[in-house]
């Protein structure tokens, strides 16, 4: 079988992998010469992934079975459609369907219009006069967010990246008079963000394990809002803070908007991402992505269990799934990227880094390439994005955490990377944070008595010694 992954970071990279792993015969579509996708791919093609033309000259004149979209541009840019016209099934929705991710505006008039519960308090604007309107409707702490795509990078939060409303509304204004199509402001939620994914398909939706993921540049969640630093996931798919019923809430909100999805009449095969917090009220939905995120696909393609990856996206593209073929490990996995010097402020491209693979290997880790190029035996360029991600994987957080430090020793150069993804003390801070929310008489049930029993599989009893 013949497949096209199209896109260039390391997201791609696991994607490819994957595939490859399980018989299938990959050609990539990428902006540069990824170093991960040179090895795994039986063809790597360069050219511009968000270019329809391009994308279906490549899969028609080599007669792949089907594609799948990495990142958001190309569905944005309607390269989806360009592929099914041709007669090629696709791993990514509608370049309509998609608008979920690509307009925040679009997104949040979508969930009210279908009653979609977990939705915050919002307004939308176009003209300076908007802002002004919109932000004294806010009696708390807003969050700005421009309408169109920006990577992760352009939401401010008030309390974090600004201390008034009047800050938030110039932030929003500049946002608006420099070229951007409009923002929306959103209440400020408290609580721990999770993400939760799903394959998506006419036969139904089929989730994966829940990823926290590590969006501020610095450590204690410090600097702007990045791509994403990090992550890490738990081996009952769950995670500390998030029990059974939220992950199901959060689930129910994702098979809602399918269902509104197909209710405007459009298909929606591919995957769907809900970026939530958990709040004391439950979880609410800080955005919908219309593909595997970037960290999170690492964490759940690394734990991809029976090998028939190929056949399971064949069957998204087509429509219609063997639902055991959704399988993954009962294991936790961490991810820590590589990032060029001043990552989130303003990165410094250019720098190198060496890698011993052999001894990071058996350190327990898997290097997976994004940003970056080969520079010579074991030695890479990074550019201005995430560079190149580091995967260690065990049976608690904390220990595979531990596993990336370890495989750290081996990388030498200029970067930086967040140490605290995934650590025992950054874990239990954050499930602490979710208990001092839970007050008497809220809605939720309890969380886990004990981080320990939160990161212990559903069938095994909590071992002491597996802390976090």
């Amino acid at each position: 079988m013949r497949v096209l992954v199209i896109g260039s970071g390391a997201r791609e990279h696991a994607l490819a992998w994957c595939l490859a792993s399980s018989g299938a015969d990959v050609v990539a579509l990428s902006a540069h010469a990824n170093p991960g996708l040179g090895r795994v791919a039986k063809e790597l093609v360069l050219g511009d992934p968000s270019s329809p033309e391009e994308a279906t000259r490549v899969a028609t004149s080599r007669s792949v079975a089907y594609a799948v979209i990495g990142p958001e541009a190309p569905l944005g840019a309607g390269v989806s459609d360009a592929l099914r016209t041709s007669g090629i099934p696709v791993v990514g929705p509608s370049k309509a369907a998609a608008r979920i991710e690509t307009s925040k505006a679009y997104c949040r008039d979508f969930l009210a219009r279908h009653e979609i519960p977990g939705s915050p308090r919002y307004a939308a604007a176009k003209t300076l006069e908007e802002v002004d309107a919109a932000v004294a409707g806010f009696t708390g702490p807003f969050v700005v967010k421009p309408i169109g795509l920006t990577g992760g990078k352009g939401v401010w939060v008030q309390g974090r990246d600004f201390p008034t409303p009047e800050e938030g509304a110039l932030y929003a204004k500049r946002l608006i008079t420099t070229g951007g199509s409009g923002v929306v402001l959103e209440e400020r939620l408290d609580g721990e963000e999770f993400s939760l994914m799903a394959f998506v398909t006419d036969s139904g939706i089929y989730p994966m394990p829940a990823v926290l993921d590590y969006k501020r540049a610095l450590e204690n969640d410090g600097g702007p809002n990045t791509g994403g630093m990090g992550s890490f996931s738990q081996r009952d798919h769950l995670l500390p803070f998030l029990s059974k019923e939220m992950y199901e809430r959060a689930l129910d909100i994702l098979q809602k908007a399918v269902e509104g999805v197909l209710a405007d009449g459009m298909g929606y095969r591919g995957i769907l991402y809900g970026g939530f917090m958990l709040t004391a009220n439950g979880p609410y939905l800080v955005e919908f992505n219309a593909r595997f995120g970037d960290p999170e696909a690492l964490n759940v393609l690394s734990l991809y269990e029976n090998g028939n990856f190929a056949e399971l996206l064949n069957g998204v593209a087509h429509g219609k799934v063997d639902r055991t073929l959704v399988r993954f490990r009962l294991r936790s996995s961490v991810v820590k990227y590589l990032v060029p010097p001043g990552y989130g402020f303003a990165s410094r491209p250019g720098s190198f880094v060496t890698l011993d693979e052999e001894k990071i290997e058996a350190a327990g880790a898997r290097v997976f390439f994004a940003d970056s190029e080969a520079a010579g035996p074991a030695r890479f360029r990074l550019g201005t994005s995430r560079g190149i991600a580091l995967v260690g994987e065990a049976s608690a957080i904390h220990e595979a955490s531990a596993r990336v430090e370890a495989a750290l020793g081996y990388v030498v150069g200029d970067f930086s990377v967040r140490h605290d993804i995934g650590t025992a003390a950054d874990v239990t801070k954050r499930t602490e944070h979710m208990r001092s929310l839970i007050a008497p008489g809220a809605k939720p049930s309890p969380l886990p008595l004990s981080v320990a029993a939160a990161d212990a599989p559903p069938s095994s009893a909590a071992d002491p010694s597996m802390l976090i």
